[in-house]
């Protein structure tokens, strides 16, 4: 079958918060000039919000630009965070709450709301459609059209109807060209597509690699008495060694719901480390277990998040293209926030493709241009001066270690507001941070308790993840031989520990271990495609509609 063919003036990759913002004000902007502007977004979750993963406490700065009567829009933020508590956990029974001076004032949370950021992106998405973009969910965007000049020219949609052998059954239906004069990539942390451009256009030549962290969410339902609706604790140390940075959170939302979770940077040096399994000893910490203790587990999902910062982002441009949000890594590690920058970067990419394509004799015929003038837009808005102001934190986190490094910090922030002299570098990769198994100790962990610790496939249920169990596996390995060949005989292939969906085992038969890749546990977090020591392992799209569906993360 020939693909069909759709042109539009701006394509959009992910119904995040990123690209949805980018829709919306591209719309206004059209409006504004009295021009009719066709554009869509596609998105590869059953719905709007289906992958959305995120804390998440808010900072509405982007959104009071965006939408500043959202409050009239009925914008789901309704729950204003009420106090902050920060902890150092220093062993498994103890911790000490920091005082507000000890703590850098970018982690403080005066103003800024506790949300479902799927529940946000689905009220974005209403938005946008009111203003008249176009959103296709459960369409995946696998790969990118170029032009005859190089340029990006839109995106092709996923296959249809193809068994695992890749051949076409009888329901077979191919992707769509989706064709434009710009396409903005708001795919989120370590997209496919996005990690194409940046090599491709090589537009990290001039950054920090991009480093990153492993984010664990579930909702627990909790007795009333012990809830505290918009308390926000995070915590720092137990149970992750020195060696391991990274840190919890525990925010009470509405409804006598409490998201609960933890980071761990993909930067750790033990292969015996399970980011899963540390997620699973830290509800049983005192400081969290006292709410805990009682509830239901409502949810589960894990998601990367592109911690570099600063330093790590990439030129977000290349002819007929733009890269926003945690595609970028505009994510402000320093606020554990990125859901504000994220909007900005693309209100930012709005901006640029209007001052092209948008004026008062119409729109224009052509794109294919390198926006160029994004760069100024960037630099000269609150977004530039917000992401280098905490361009050490992360640095200093991996330079120093926690103690040092929050010190730093929050000498930094409290006393300089981010200008001391100084500028860290990372320049470290973090697949490379892993030692021989034979050379670190094995970490035991305990067995889940099925009442504040669980198992992971207990776990994926809960994040309702699908998919059509006939079709190319979207886990690609460069070399099949390396996981047995390498990574075992080196790191007891970690594989089968980073991933927090169970995907990847090794199985003793008579012929000898053989990997297996269960994909259809996949919950679309990346990590492989990030942790993976040979870097073996690439992320594709797999149909579209598959990989977990999150109510309300």
């Amino acid at each position: 079958m020939e693909r069909e063919s759709m042109e539009f003036d701006v394509v959009i990759v992910g119904a995040g918060p990123a690209g949805l913002s980018t829709a919306c004000r591209l719309m206004q902007i059209a409006q504004d000039k009295q021009q009719e502007l066709m554009v869509c977004v596609v998105e590869k979750g059953s719905e709007v919000g289906a992958h959305i993963l995120s804390g998440a406490v808010f900072e509405p700065r982007s959104l009071n630009e965006l939408f500043p009567d959202w409050q009239q829009r009925n914008a789901p933020l309704t729950t204003k965070v009420t106090a902050d508590d920060i902890y150092l956990l220093t062993s498994e029974k103890s911790g000490i709450k920091l005082p507000n001076f000890s703590v850098p004032k970018t982690m403080h949370n005066d103003g800024n709301y506790i949300v479902s950021m799927g529940n946000v992106c689905r009220w974005l998405a209403e938005q946008a459609e009111q203003l008249g973009v176009e959103i296709f969910p459960g369409f995946p965007a696998q790969s990118i059209i170029y032009n005859d000049d190089g340029s990006v020219g839109g995106v092709i949609t996923g296959d249809m109807g193809l068994d695992a052998e890749g051949k076409e059954k009888d329901s077979f239906m191919p992707g769509m060209e989706l064709r434009a004069k710009y396409t903005v990539f708001a795919e989120g942390c370590r997209g496919h597509l996005g990690k194409e451009l940046i090599e491709k256009f090589n537009l990290d030549e001039n950054s920090s690699p991009q480093h990153y962290g492993l984010g664990f969410k579930e909702i627990w339902d909790i007795a009333p008495e012990k809830h505290q609706e918009g308390l926000v604790v995070h915590t720092a140390g137990w149970p992750l060694d020195k060696g391991t940075t990274g840190g919890g959170y525990l925010y009470h939302a509405e409804n006598n719901q409490v998201f609960v979770g933890l980071i761990v940077d993909l930067n750790y040096s033990n292969p015996h480390l399970s980011p899963f399994d540390e997620f699973q000893r830290y509800k049983h910490h005192p400081k969290i277990s006292q709410y805990l203790e009682g509830g239901k587990r409502v949810s589960y999902g894990a998601r990367a998040m592109a911690k570099g910062g600063f330093n790590s982002l990439p030129k977000m441009t290349m002819p007929g293209g733009l890269l926003v949000g945690c595609d970028a890594g505009t994510i402000n590690f320093a606020k554990i926030k990125g859901n504000h920058t994220a909007m900005k970067s693309g209100m930012l990419a709005a901006e640029a493709i209007a001052q092209v394509l948008i004026n008062d004799e119409g729109i224009a015929e052509e794109g294919k241009q390198d926006l160029t003038h994004f760069s100024q837009l960037y630099k000269d808005s609150w977004l530039y001066e917000e992401l280098y102001s905490t361009r050490n934190f992360g640095p200093a986190m991996h330079k120093f270690g926690t103690l040092l490094g929050g010190a730093y910090n929050t000498l930094d922030q409290n006393f300089f507001s981010g200008k001391l002299p100084f500028n860290f570098k990372d320049d470290s990769l973090d697949h490379a941070q892993l030692k021989l198994a034979a050379d670190v100790p094995v970490i035991k962990y305990a067995k889940p308790d099925n009442k504040l610790s669980f198992d992971k496939l207990s776990s994926v249920f809960l994040s309702n993840t699908n998919h059509e169990e006939e079709q190319p596996c979207h886990l690609k390995l460069k070399d099949a031989d390396i996981p047995i060949s390498v990574n075992l005989l080196k790191y007891n292939e970690p594989a089968q520990l980073y991933c927090p969906a169970g995907v990847y085992e090794v199985e003793k038969t008579e012929q000898g271990d053989k990997f297996i890749i269960n994909a259809q546990n996949c919950i679309h977090c990346k990590t492989c495609d990030i942790k993976d020591p040979s870097q073996n392992i690439t992320w594709v799209t797999p149909e579209g509609t598959g990989g977990p569906n999150y109510p309300n993360m």
